[in-house]
C-alpha cells in the first residue's frame, strides 16, 4: 500500500533531478570539456582535490584515472608526492572559494604545474588561478545571488546539483579518455583493486 503512494512521488522527484542535470550539463561548452581532457592526457601526473561531497566525486574520478592506467594522486593522502612542472592539479569546487583548495591551486601554479578547476563560478579565486576552467552552472551553498542567476535555481538542497553534475561530467570525460587512450572496460578492470 505504501509503495503505491510513494512511487508516483518518487517518479516526479527523479524526473525533476534528471531534468535539472540535463539542463545544467547542456550549458557546459565542448571547448571546456575538450580542454580538460587534453590537460589530463598531457599531464605527467594528475592530482585531484575537492572538499566535502565534491571531494568524494573527485576521489571517484581519481579511481577511474588509475584504472585507465594514468598516474593519479588525491591531494592530502599520505602517499601523495610533491606536485611539479608537467603535472596537473584538478580542483572540483562549486563555489571556488574554499580556502585550502585555493591554496592548493596557488601552490601548484608556483611549482609550475597546470591547474584546472571545475566550478560554478568562473570569477572565483580557484577559477582565476586555473589554466583551464569548466563552468558547471549550478547553485552551491556559498554562491552569491548574482552568481546563481534565475536559470541556475534547483529544487535540490544545498550543492547537490553541482555535485551530481560534476560526477556525470567527469564520468563523461572518462569515456572520452577511454577512446583517446584506446582503453576498454576490460582493460580498465584489469587494473581494478584486487585486495578485496
Amino acid at each position: 500500500m505504501d509503495n503505491e503512494k510513494t512511487s508516483p512521488q518518487f517518479d516526479v522527484i527523479a524526473r525533476s533531478i534528471l531534468d535539472e542535470l540535463r539542463r545544467t550539463l547542456n550549458q557546459i561548452t565542448c571547448d571546456e570539456i575538450d580542454s580538460l581532457v587534453r590537460e589530463v592526457t598531457g599531464a605527467r601526473r594528475v592530482f585531484v582535490a575537492g572538499a566535502g561531497r565534491s571531494g568524494l566525486v573527485m576521489r571517484s574520478f581519481a579511481m577511474r584515472l588509475a584504472q585507465l592506467g594514468l598516474t593519479v594522486h588525491v591531494v592530502g593522502e599520505t602517499t601523495s608526492p610533491a606536485v611539479r612542472s608537467g603535472d596537473l592539479l584538478l580542483i572540483g569546487s562549486g563555489s571556488g572559494v574554499t580556502d585550502r583548495l585555493v591554496h592548493y591551486a596557488g601552490k601548484a601554479a608556483e611549482a609550475g604545474a597546470r591547474v584546472a578547476a571545475a566550478t560554478a563560478d568562473p570569477a572565483s579565486p580557484a577559477a582565476r588561478l586555473a589554466d583551464v576552467v569548466v563552468v558547471i552552472p549550478a547553485p552551491t551553498p556559498k554562491s552569491s545571488k548574482e552568481a546563481i542567476g534565475q536559470e541556475k535555481q534547483s529544487g535540490q538542497p544545498m550543492g547537490t546539483l553541482f555535485e551530481q553534475s560534476l560526477g556525470v561530467l567527469l564520468d563523461a570525460c572518462v569515456m572520452l579518455l577511454m577512446a583517446r587512450l584506446d582503453e576498454t572496460g576490460r582493460s580498465m578492470f584489469a587494473r581494478h583493486a584486487n585486495l578485496e
